[in-house]
């Protein structure tokens, strides 16, 4: 095996200038990654400096067989930290031939939202805290968990420390500085409530790129945990019982948020989420109803609630926030599958375009 470890590790910058980029894109459930590489000449920074690509649609539940052709457009473009060197992973999005974005391209609408001068001119920060939970291969229960049966009840896991506690923090740190490396802006990690589940932070992070760096994150911890043989799940509630689910929490800001007697700014956009609930609910992830119960620190699905410092609120303003009179808020709602691209670009369309 130690051969196999030196060639995996080889770095290729002596021996010639080409470079390998992988290109990454969403497939046709909207969660599951794909991706495949290709040599190039030289290092590559920009994402419009490199080529287009096609993949077989028909294999991902994308297209047809009789007309495959899909089209990546490349958008983001990240060091690679497991072939390290000049090589390159590559965040896409896809098209048809002619140009048309796919049905389940949700980064298109969401582009078009965060370029709209009334947002760019708000500069929508976001900070995304990703929950997931780490499974027992082949037996899909959860890691450190004993097979057929159950831990003590929650209380020692969140943050915790020892082999009882906390479960699978080679993988998380991996994780961590994997996505450091890369040039994701990962701005924590820490144990969550559940056994074997754990969150990562990515922000803040504005506009578009806030999609970008997380869904490039997931793809980085996906390969993490094919490394480490155990299986990687985004589902809102695993387990069900008196267990936490799994969310992705949301924070936000924008310019007039951020400035004195931003808190103002706040309410009303708060206002405007309560108004439109259920279209967001929709677009929160799904199977979130198993999750948003109204328990395990979450609001009932059916109701908007706002508080400060509630975690059993739809939405919560820290108390840090509310002593400064500005800042930002979270939104508590979206699942763990959310889609990234989707959140982010809703709540600014809403708090920002929409007038009730």
């Amino acid at each position: 095996m130690s051969l196999l470890d030196d060639l995996i590790k080889m770095d290729l910058s002596d021996t010639t200038e080409k470079i390998i980029a992988e290109y990454v894109w969403i497939g046709g459930s909207g969660m599951d990654l794909r991706s495949k590489a290709r040599t190039l000449s030289g290092p590559v920074t920009d994402p419009s400096k490199l080529p287009k690509w096609n993949y077989d649609g028909s294999s991902t539940d994308q297209a047809t067989g009789e007309d495959s052709e899909v089209i990546l457009y490349p958008q983001a473009v990240f060091k690679d930290p497991f072939r390290r060197g000049n090589n390159i992973l590559v965040m896409c999005d896809a098209y048809t031939p002619g140009g048309e974005p796919i049905p389940t391209n949700k980064r298109f609408n969401a582009d078009k939202i965060f370029s709209h001068p009334n947002i760019l001119a708000e500069e929508p920060w976001y900070g995304i805290e990703q929950e997931y939970t780490l499974l027992q291969k082949d037996v899909n229960w959860p890691l450190g968990w004993p097979l057929g049966g159950y831990p003590g009840p929650q209380g020692p896991y969140y943050c915790g420390v020892g082999a009882d506690k906390a479960m699978g923090r080679d993988i998380v740190d991996s994780h961590y500085k994997a996505c450091l490396y890369s040039g994701i802006n990962i701005s924590g990690i820490n144990g969550e409530v559940m056994p074997g589940q754990w969150e990562f932070q990515v922000g803040p992070s504005v506009g578009i790129s806030s999609g970008d760096q997380l869904w490039m994150a997931r793809y980085i911890l996906a390969r993490i945990t094919e490394i480490a043989g155990v299986v990687l799940s985004f589902d809102p509630k695993p387990i069900e019982g008196d267990w936490n689910g799994a969310g992705a929490h949301t924070n936000y800001s924008t310019k007039s948020m951020r400035k004195d007697g931003g808190i103002n700014v706040i309410k009303k956009a708060i206002e405007k989420l309560g108004l439109r609930h259920k279209e967001h609910i929709v677009a929160y992830g799904e199977g979130n109803e198993r999750r948003l119960t109204g328990r395990h620190e979450t609001a009932d699905i059916n109701n908007f609630s706002w508080g400060v410092a509630n975690r059993g609120a739809s939405v919560r303003v820290g108390r840090d926030t509310e002593k400064a009179g500005k800042g930002y808020f979270e939104d508590r709602r979206p699942a763990s599958n959310m889609d990234p691209y989707v959140v982010t670009s809703m709540i600014a369309e809403t708090t920002i375009l929409w007038n009730p």
